[in-house]
Protein backbone atom coordinates (compact mmCIF):
# COMPACT_ATOMS: atom_id res chain seq x y z
CA UNK A 1 0.00 0.00 0.00
CA UNK A 2 1.68 3.77 -0.72
CA UNK A 3 2.73 5.85 1.69
CA UNK A 4 0.33 8.95 2.02
CA UNK A 5 2.36 11.59 0.67
CA UNK A 6 2.07 15.27 3.13
CA UNK A 7 2.55 18.21 1.09
CA UNK A 8 3.11 20.46 4.63
CA UNK A 9 3.97 19.57 7.72
CA UNK A 10 2.90 21.99 10.30
CA UNK A 11 3.23 22.28 14.60
CA UNK A 12 3.83 24.72 16.99
CA UNK A 13 6.78 25.14 19.60
CA UNK A 14 8.04 27.37 22.48
CA UNK A 15 9.90 30.36 21.16
CA UNK A 16 12.48 29.42 23.75
CA UNK A 17 12.59 26.61 26.40
CA UNK A 18 11.91 28.09 30.28
CA UNK A 19 14.42 26.23 32.54
CA UNK A 20 13.13 25.42 35.89
CA UNK A 21 16.17 27.35 38.59
CA UNK A 22 15.64 26.90 41.87
CA UNK A 23 17.47 29.17 44.80
CA UNK A 24 20.42 27.78 44.69
CA UNK A 25 21.38 28.10 41.12
CA UNK A 26 20.87 31.81 41.45
CA UNK A 27 23.02 31.76 44.79
CA UNK A 28 25.76 30.38 42.76
CA UNK A 29 25.00 32.22 39.88
CA UNK A 30 25.35 35.19 41.72
CA UNK A 31 28.42 34.31 43.41
CA UNK A 32 30.43 33.93 40.20
CA UNK A 33 29.26 36.81 38.52
CA UNK A 34 30.57 38.74 41.66
CA UNK A 35 33.62 36.76 41.79
CA UNK A 36 34.08 37.98 38.11
CA UNK A 37 33.31 41.29 37.92
CA UNK A 38 35.89 41.59 40.72
CA UNK A 39 38.72 39.85 39.43
CA UNK A 40 37.74 42.37 36.38
CA UNK A 41 38.71 44.93 38.58
CA UNK A 42 41.44 43.63 41.09
CA UNK A 43 44.16 40.89 40.74
CA UNK A 44 45.96 39.12 43.23
CA UNK A 45 49.69 39.46 43.37
CA UNK A 46 52.08 38.11 46.13
CA UNK A 47 49.15 36.71 48.01
CA UNK A 48 47.78 40.97 48.12
CA UNK A 49 44.86 42.56 46.87
CA UNK A 50 45.69 45.12 43.90
CA UNK A 51 43.22 47.58 42.18
CA UNK A 52 44.41 47.40 38.42
CA UNK A 53 43.30 50.78 37.86
CA UNK A 54 43.76 51.81 33.69
CA UNK A 55 44.36 47.90 33.17
CA UNK A 56 40.57 47.21 34.39
CA UNK A 57 38.55 45.15 32.29
CA UNK A 58 35.16 47.45 31.76
CA UNK A 59 34.05 45.38 28.89
CA UNK A 60 33.86 42.47 31.03
CA UNK A 61 31.77 43.98 33.13
CA UNK A 62 29.46 45.45 31.18
CA UNK A 63 29.07 42.02 29.69
CA UNK A 64 28.25 40.68 32.90
CA UNK A 65 25.96 43.10 33.54
CA UNK A 66 24.12 42.80 30.05
CA UNK A 67 23.99 38.92 30.72
CA UNK A 68 21.94 39.60 34.64
CA UNK A 69 19.90 42.15 32.88
CA UNK A 70 18.81 40.11 29.82
CA UNK A 71 18.13 36.48 32.06
CA UNK A 72 16.04 38.72 34.55
CA UNK A 73 13.88 40.34 31.30
CA UNK A 74 13.85 36.46 30.02
CA UNK A 75 12.53 35.13 33.07
CA UNK A 76 10.12 37.91 33.64
CA UNK A 77 8.26 36.37 30.52
CA UNK A 78 6.80 33.50 29.19
CA UNK A 79 7.79 32.13 25.55
CA UNK A 80 5.26 32.43 22.99
CA UNK A 81 4.29 29.94 20.70
CA UNK A 82 5.53 29.91 17.04
CA UNK A 83 4.25 27.71 13.97
CA UNK A 84 6.09 25.72 12.02
CA UNK A 85 6.07 24.38 8.78
CA UNK A 86 7.86 22.46 6.04
CA UNK A 87 6.43 22.36 2.76
CA UNK A 88 7.67 21.87 -0.37
CA UNK A 89 9.45 25.64 -0.67
CA UNK A 90 11.22 25.11 2.94
CA UNK A 91 10.97 25.99 6.10
CA UNK A 92 8.81 28.58 7.67
CA UNK A 93 9.37 29.27 11.27
CA UNK A 94 7.20 31.81 12.65
CA UNK A 95 7.50 34.75 10.77
CA UNK A 96 10.99 33.88 8.90
CA UNK A 97 11.07 32.01 5.50
CA UNK A 98 14.18 29.38 4.38
CA UNK A 99 14.62 28.09 1.49
CA UNK A 100 15.81 24.34 1.40
CA UNK A 101 18.86 25.15 -0.35
CA UNK A 102 20.08 27.53 2.46
CA UNK A 103 20.40 24.41 4.81
CA UNK A 104 23.53 22.16 4.51
CA UNK A 105 22.09 18.89 6.48
CA UNK A 106 19.14 18.17 8.45
CA UNK A 107 18.94 15.66 11.47
CA UNK A 108 16.40 14.38 13.65
CA UNK A 109 17.09 12.75 16.96
CA UNK A 110 14.51 10.36 18.47
CA UNK A 111 15.85 8.73 21.64
CA UNK A 112 12.79 7.92 23.67
CA UNK A 113 14.61 6.90 26.90
CA UNK A 114 15.94 10.04 27.03
CA UNK A 115 13.13 12.59 26.21
CA UNK A 116 14.70 13.49 23.12
CA UNK A 117 12.68 13.76 19.45
CA UNK A 118 14.20 16.91 17.71
CA UNK A 119 14.82 18.05 13.95
CA UNK A 120 18.45 20.31 13.48
CA UNK A 121 18.71 21.85 10.09
CA UNK A 122 22.47 22.98 9.77
CA UNK A 123 23.16 26.16 7.23
CA UNK A 124 25.58 26.18 4.69
CA UNK A 125 26.71 29.24 6.17
CA UNK A 126 28.75 28.59 9.19
CA UNK A 127 27.91 32.59 10.48
CA UNK A 128 24.29 30.75 11.20
CA UNK A 129 23.48 29.19 14.29
CA UNK A 130 21.84 25.92 13.81
CA UNK A 131 17.94 25.42 14.09
CA UNK A 132 16.84 22.64 17.40
CA UNK A 133 12.87 22.13 16.94
CA UNK A 134 11.36 20.23 18.80
CA UNK A 135 9.24 17.61 17.31
CA UNK A 136 6.85 17.18 20.29
CA UNK A 137 3.88 15.12 18.76
CA UNK A 138 5.34 14.52 15.26
CA UNK A 139 6.19 11.13 13.75
CA UNK A 140 10.04 11.53 13.82
CA UNK A 141 9.65 9.04 10.71
CA UNK A 142 7.41 10.82 8.55
CA UNK A 143 9.66 14.51 9.61
CA UNK A 144 12.75 12.40 8.56
CA UNK A 145 11.18 11.02 4.73
CA UNK A 146 9.69 14.18 4.46
CA UNK A 147 13.13 16.43 4.39
CA UNK A 148 15.25 13.91 2.60
CA UNK A 149 13.60 14.72 -0.44
CA UNK A 150 14.98 18.19 -0.28
CA UNK A 151 17.54 18.34 2.05
CA UNK A 152 20.83 15.80 2.87
CA UNK A 153 20.83 13.96 5.86
CA UNK A 154 23.39 13.68 8.83
CA UNK A 155 23.49 9.88 9.58
CA UNK A 156 25.94 10.71 11.43
CA UNK A 157 24.44 12.78 14.70
CA UNK A 158 23.34 10.04 17.45
CA UNK A 159 23.53 12.67 20.26
CA UNK A 160 22.16 16.71 21.31
CA UNK A 161 25.01 19.12 20.51
CA UNK A 162 27.34 19.99 22.73
CA UNK A 163 25.73 22.92 23.11
CA UNK A 164 22.46 21.90 24.50
CA UNK A 165 23.95 19.52 26.61
CA UNK A 166 25.88 22.61 28.54
CA UNK A 167 22.47 24.53 27.94
CA UNK A 168 20.39 21.73 29.28
CA UNK A 169 22.94 20.91 32.69
CA UNK A 170 23.97 24.60 33.14
CA UNK A 171 20.06 25.68 33.14
CA UNK A 172 20.58 28.42 30.98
Amino acid sequence: MPEEIKSAIKWEVREFKKPERGRNWYIIAGALSFIAIFFSFFAIRDFKIIFLGANNNFLFTLIIILAFIIMILMESREPNMIRVKLDEEGLTLGSKFYDYDEFKEFCVLYKPKESIKNLYLEFKNQAKFRISLPLRSLDPLMVRNFLKKYVEEDLERTSQPLSEQLTKLLKL
